[in-house]
């Protein structure tokens, strides 16, 4: 009888599979040895290996590359990254070694611009597209940094008012793009996105606002699904709805010339994972190709605006059980050492699911468990698998410590859990370790932060009698 935990892994899915290996029994993650990770630095830890988003980067630019030469797509592909997914200098550092650009949300980003222009991370020719709805502050830093010669920054109007602010604040001429209001899936609780201008306002928009504005260049318009790029009819038919808006604007905005698809592409969140990126890229290429062409409109140079593509994949946490309660016949709670809330926040906010496997003991007998965080909230849990409604592990014996992984975290989790701020129930945000891999394949990590101290809480409530 198949009873120990590599057992059911294999009976459940193809394993391993590209970033997942097994070396005697305890995981592999790139090639990463997570049982020496945890000798090394102890659990709770939070980790980034970095090549991941180098090796996304690399990968969406050769699909578009494909699509664009396989159906003569005559204009430009420009790869931006969303940086809200990950503001961390690491993440930005190794992103910007792959020639892209950069897509912003709010007014701090802009100082974030400055600091990796003056680094030499980026130029002046690299794309900085503002997103978001701006208050003064992000007007003022907008305006900053196209006034000191950053003419490839292009903000996206998102409300009427806009460029007025924009044009008292910036100095001589300069570009935009407009952001539709899609309609949202018919399941959602409201029908039109709260960001944007509607389909059809647009075009009234631009003649009575921009057309005559010396000022103002329009750019580009731009285009975004709230549940990202998926092969569903609702996503097909709002992108024909943007071509047709493109098309009519292009007849009468010659400087119209790039249309940005943001709405990013799914990650692995199962080891049942599967979706054909090329398929999805070639597809939209073609549609834009047949749009324009029986409109006799140039197509556009095309932008992308992925987030957790670009650094989702990168990102793994680290828990060991300490401790398994009882509770009834049926449920047993396995206890880890931090709290679900605080480290990965969207399996609480949104129900999200994230790959989970044991790291070590797979040749023990596994067991149906829950998983339960150490904060006194009734919601600090994790009860089901992405494609299963149930967690199993190796079984729980105090003797033999058992170690968890959740992997594909690298995206929000930390900003939304207020990396380095105060944490529910005072719980501590972990360690964090970044992982390299240099020309030859040699793995080196290093320590990026230190696990919170009480010293750093109090320090926030106001108890630091200094």
């Amino acid at each position: 009888m198949n009873t120990k935990y590599i057992d059911l892994i294999d009976q459940t899915y193809y394993f391993p599979q590209e970033e997942f290996d097994l070396k005697e029994d305890t995981l592999q993650f790139h090639g990463i040895d997570l049982m020496k990770l945890i000798e090394e630095y102890g659990a709770p830890l939070k980790f980034t290996y970095l090549p991941k988003i180098s090796e996304n980067i690399q990968k969406a630019k050769k699909w578009f590359a494909h699509a664009i030469e396989k159906h003569n797509y005559k204009g430009d592909y420009n790869y931006c990254y969303c940086t809200k997914s990950s503001h961390f200098q690491h993440v930005l550092d190794e992103a910007l070694k792959n020639d892209i650009h950069i897509e912003t949300s709010s007014a701090f980003d802009i100082n974030i611009v400055e600091k990796l222009q003056k680094k030499g991370k980026i130029t002046k020719d690299t794309y900085v597209i503002c997103n978001g709805f701006k208050r003064e502050q992000y007007i003022t830093n907008i305006g900053r940094l196209i006034n000191n010669g950053h003419q490839n920054c292009i903000p996206i109007i998102d409300n009427y008012e806009e460029i007025d602010l924009l044009s008292d604040e910036i100095k001589d001429d300069f570009k935009i793009g407009i952001r539709i209001a899609s309609e949202e899936e018919p399941k959602f609780e409201f029908y039109t996105s709260r960001l944007g201008i509607g389909y059809k306002n647009i075009v009234p928009f631009y003649e009575e606002q921009i057309k005559n504005n010396d000022k103002v260049e329009l750019k580009m318009l731009h285009f975004f699904i709230n549940t990202g790029i998926r092969d569903t009819a609702y996503y097909w038919n709002e992108l024909l709805k943007c071509l047709k808006v493109y098309i009519r604007l292009k007849r009468i905005c010659p400087t119209l010339d790039s249309l940005n698809i943001g709405g990013g592409f799914p990650i692995k969140n199962s080891l049942q994972f599967d979706y054909d990126y090329q398929y999805m890229i070639d597809e939209i290429i073609n549609q834009i190709n047949i749009a324009c062409q029986e409109a006799e409109v140039p197509v556009p140079h095309i932008f992308t605006e992925f987030g957790s593509f670009t650094v989702g994949e990168s990102g793994g946490a680290i828990y060991e059980v300490l401790y398994q309660k009882q509770q009834n016949d049926r449920e047993k709670w396995n206890m880890i050492n931090s709290s679900f809330i605080t480290t990965l926040p969207d399996t609480w906010a949104i129900n999200k699911r994230f790959i989970m496997l044991a790291v070590n003991r797979w040749n023990d007998e596994y067991e149906r468990v829950l998983l339960g965080g150490l904060t006194c909230d009734s919601d600090d849990y994790y009860n089901s698998e992405q494609n299963m409604n149930a967690i199993y592990l190796p079984k729980f014996k105090k003797e033999k410590p058992l170690y968890i992984g959740f992997f594909n975290t690298g995206a929000y989790q930390e900003t939304i859990g207020g990396f380095g701020g105060l944490q529910h129930c005072l719980i501590p945000t972990p360690k964090h370790i970044l992982i390299h891999k240099d020309e030859e394949g040699n793995l080196s990590t290093k320590l990026f932060k230190e696990q919170q101290k009480s010293e750093d809480l109090l320090k926030i409530l106001g108890y630091d009698d200094n």
